[in-house]
């Protein structure tokens, strides 16, 4: 008899040799083998009830075969009830219903011949408009003459006396500036640092000999204390 941990040594069946299998959950037995290719549903009464056409009622006539059909002698002699003839009867209007305003009214004469106020004819005046003045126009109005404080807000801002306007893109250059040459120590100047790339052995953290021997000024030192506000005695 084989043991629990024999059981468990067992390596699990491989279930994806049958690929028509529909479950989703993994079995602890195989499943038996089946003729079908896929699985068999089976409707139930409900199910194949519903999937049933509507049928049409027995007593209904699908097409007559003349527009033309024979009226029995019982509903050529048929009277109708008392109740029958209240029921045919139109319906009257409710209590308090008025009918519709015509579309054409008639008019009273006093609407027939109106008189307009004179507020009416002002207000009925179209509004006017602010019309662009021409030299003709300017010509016709009369001449008005502005006053001193309208002289001094009209006359344009004038440039600072130290004002430098930008340099022209074409501008000639003195004969001095053409003429100069460049000194020795302006050379050196001019010339860029040469530093070695970092495969070449270059530091970028090294400090030189003349910051090592730096010595800081009175007032650097004063610069560099924080603020008596955040010094604290022990």
């Amino acid at each position: 008899m084989a043991t629990r941990i024999d059981q468990l040594a067992r390596p699990k069946p491989d279930l994806l040799k049958f690929p028509d299998r529909r479950s989703v959950y993994w079995l602890d037995e195989l499943p038996a083998k089946s003729t079908h290719i896929t699985t068999a549903f089976d409707l139930t009464p409900r199910w194949s009830r519903l999937a049933e056409s509507k049928k049409f009622c027995p007593h209904f006539e699908d097409h007559r075969k003349s527009p033309e059909w024979k009226v029995s002698g019982a509903a050529l002699k048929a009277q109708p009830s008392d109740r029958v003839c209240v029921l045919a009867m139109p319906r009257g209007p409710a209590v308090g219903w008025q009918p519709d305003r015509p579309l054409l009214p008639t008019l009273g004469m006093a609407l027939r011949s109106p008189e307009a106020s004179a507020r009416i004819c002002q207000l009925a005046q179209p509004k006017k408009t602010h019309v662009l003045l021409t030299e003709k126009s300017l010509s016709a109005a009369p001449l008005l003459k502005p006053s001193v404080r309208t002289h001094f807000l009209a006359t344009p801002k004038q440039e600072h006396p130290q004002y430098s306007p930008d340099r022209p893109v074409s501008c000639p250059v003195v004969r001095s500036a053409l003429e100069a040459v460049a000194s020795e120590r302006l050379q050196v100047l001019a010339t860029p640092r040469l530093r070695k790339p970092l495969f070449d052995g270059f530091d970028p953290y090294r400090v030189s000999s003349a910051a090592l021997a730096a010595i800081a000024s009175p007032r650097l030192q004063e610069l560099s204390l924080p603020p008596a506000r955040r010094c604290r005695t022990k």
